[in-house]
């Protein structure tokens, strides 16, 4: 067994790399559609999936998100919106292996077939019922509505990679409930179907290797990270030993 720490950052990166590797999204990029809603963690997932058809070089991560929660001493509205949008360069679509470059989720949602994939990030995570809820300020439920649509009524498949700085102990149905309950103030909280993405199952992914969650914090620039102890046949253990170390110096996500 070897023990790692990855970063906020780093567990973004991870979960890029492997999404890109992953079987259902490989099969929908060479005929039919991916969809990568707008969020930080899927920026990485986006600039990963982009460059694997060599189509990265108009990508930017920077404003790949609607809303974004920052430090308490940055206020923004409560909907987690910036003052100014004018930069959102739209989701990351990507039908028969090449991104149509402006369209949303909302362009192509009715469009959605079986095959087709629909990645999410997410807010909370349940690692041991392997639930996830996102949070809501839009009054028709933003990006996750209109996704739901195609996932429930069409069998698209969702994915929704989430660090695991976004962990919660709590009964996510029982949050959800006070959170929307009438007359509470902030988001809303809605827990939603899919299959769960974390830096947990791109290691398994990429190395065969079994990770644990055993602690997490730190400061001085290791602020939500996560300490994993990672166990496999010893190829899986250097496997994994190698691709932790090639995205170690991931840098911290700025606007």
């Amino acid at each position: 067994m070897r023990q790692f720490t990855i970063t906020p950052a780093t567990g973004k990166r991870l979960i890029g790399k492997a999404i890109a590797k992953h079987a259902a999204v490989m099969t929908a990029l060479k005929g039919g559609t991916v969809v990568i809603i707008a969020g930080t963690t899927n920026g990485y997932v986006a600039e990963e999936l982009l460059t694997s058809i060599g189509q990265a070089q108009d990508f930017r991560r920077n404003r790949f998100f609607r809303g974004i929660v920052l430090p308490p001493s940055r206020p923004i509205a409560e909907s987690g919106r910036l003052p100014d949008e004018s930069e959102f360069p739209g989701d990351v679509v990507i039908k028969d292996g090449v991104w149509q470059k402006g369209k949303t989720i909302f362009d192509v949602a009715d469009d959605l077939r079986e095959g087709d994939v629909i990645m999410k990030g997410a807010n909370a995570v349940d690692l041991i019922q392997r639930r996830a809820a996102i949070l809501i300020g839009h009054p028709q439920a933003g990006t996750i509505g209109a996704s739901l649509k195609a996932v429930v009524g069409r069998r698209v498949r969702l994915i929704l990679p989430v660090g695991l700085e976004k962990r919660i102990s709590g009964n996510i149905d029982q949050l959800a409930a006070k959170m929307n309950e009438p007359g509470a103030h902030g988001p809303r909280l809605l827990p939603v179907p899919g299959d769960i993405f974390t830096e947990i199952d791109a290691i398994a992914l990429l190395t065969g290797a079994h990770a644990e969650l055993v602690a997490a914090g730190g400061v001085g620039g290791a602020e939500g990270s996560v300490w994993l102890a990672i166990s496999g046949e010893p190829s899986q253990e250097n496997g994994a030993a190698a691709l932790l170390q090639s995205v170690a110096g991931e840098p911290a996500f700025v606007l």
